[in-house]
């Protein structure tokens, strides 16, 4: 695969070249066979795809808004280090939050629309999503359960971001790749993403050669021992 110019360059040709199915079969190959968030999340739209890197962001279940009988500074913080977490994000970075009980919304239209200015490339989210009309009219990429409008003020808070954090058993690190489509949310390991994404270029063109093959005619026998792909 030749090198891309940035990120910018290597997320634009992802985005018409690959979906996430080709690329998890190579890391599958790869023996990075955990690597699909679970498939609960989903995007918002089905025509939503977002490919970026992970800015993760950890939630916690916090039962007041503010209080002062905690130890924590954190504790006196509206919504804890969030708006913080957001501010921080960098053109193609996608906000991945987990941690919390999804019983309230962790991402919302306002978040969105700052998302937005900073150039973010979407949100997934280990939980809900409210505000889905405004989110979905900015058509901002958003993977989560789906729409649920209880705020996340009095329930919870975001302690700490740019740090690891899991869904679903799979690590999610600062600078991974994740790449959501209507098909689910993929996390390409930043060691592993230069060989995964060049074989997975190679075998989607090969995927089409087997697409035209079949519509000719071919057997799917024939195929998978001609191409070796299915």
């Amino acid at each position: 695969m030749k090198p891309f110019e940035d990120d910018a360059a290597l997320f634009a040709a992802m985005r018409s070249r690959l979906f996430t199915a080709v690329v998890g079969d190579i890391l599958d190959t790869m023996g990075l066979q955990h690597q699909f968030l679970p498939p609960r999340i989903k995007a918002l739209r089905d025509d939503m795809v977002a490919i970026g890197r992970a800015m993760p962001v950890l939630e916690a279940d916090f039962f007041a808004t503010a209080g002062t009988s905690g130890h924590a500074e954190i504790s006196a913080k509206p919504f804890g280090l969030m708006f913080h977490a957001l501010d921080s994000l960098k053109p193609n970075e996608i906000y991945v939050c987990a941690g919390s009980s999804p019983r309230y919304a962790v991402w919302g239209e306002l978040m969105s629309t700052r998302a937005i200015q900073l150039k973010a490339a979407g949100a997934i989210c280990d939980g809900y999503c409210r505000d889905s009309g405004g989110i979905l009219a900015l058509d901002f990429p958003t993977f989560c359960y789906g729409s649920y409008a209880q705020d996340q003020g009095p329930r919870g808070k975001v302690v700490d971001y740019a740090v690891p954090i899991e869904i679903g058993g799979i690590r999610i690190r600062p600078g991974d790749i994740l790449f959501g489509d209507r098909d689910g949310v993929l996390v390409i390991p930043r060691e592993a993403e230069q060989e995964a994404i060049a074989l997975a270029f190679e075998k989607a063109e090969t995927e089409n050669k087997v697409r035209l093959a079949i519509e000719a005619g071919m057997s799917t026998v024939e195929a998978f021992e001609r191409f070796g792909v299915m």
